[in-house]
């Protein structure tokens, strides 16, 4: 199974404006931001309205078109990241119901779902205490 990357998308996508208005550049097009992660610009449009819907960037029209932060770096978390882009947890249980009559069947999804729940509670706290800012700041010592 691939791994979900809107959040990779998204993150970069940030990133990339952050170091952009850094530099004295307020506004990016989908295209340039597209250029950077290497993809579609409509998958990035898509991912920057995700991120727009959730106040975390801006789309201006017209004369000076393009996208850019609705706050400082320092300020968006990849937890607001991770809720604006929709990502799902980092588990799930079986699609359909395991055999009840197994004992393995019958226990496993209880077992499961407290370890998923915690881990996911740990996720969340990473994602809570991370910014925009921390990752350009680690990205651009690499």
């Amino acid at each position: 199974m691939a791994a979900n990357s809107r959040l990779t998308v998204a993150t970069h996508a940030l990133a990339w404006l952050a170091l952009a208005q850094r530099r004295g550049r307020e506004v990016l097009t989908s295209e340039q931001v597209a250029a950077s992660v290497n993809t579609n610009a409509v998958i990035i449009r898509r991912s920057l309205g995700d991120l727009r819907r959730a106040g975390l960037v801006e789309v201006r029209h017209g004369a000076g078109a393009g996208w850019s932060l609705a706050r400082a770096p320092e300020e968006i978390s990849l937890l607001d990241v991770h809720e604006a882009v929709g990502a799902q947890a980092p588990f799930g249980l079986h699609h359909s119901e395991p055999n009840l009559e197994c004992p393995v069947g019958r226990g496993i999804r209880p077992a499961l779902s407290d370890v998923y729940r915690r881990v996911e509670q740990a996720m969340r706290r990473e994602l809570a205490d991370t910014s925009i800012a921390d990752v350009l700041r680690e990205t651009l010592v690499n």
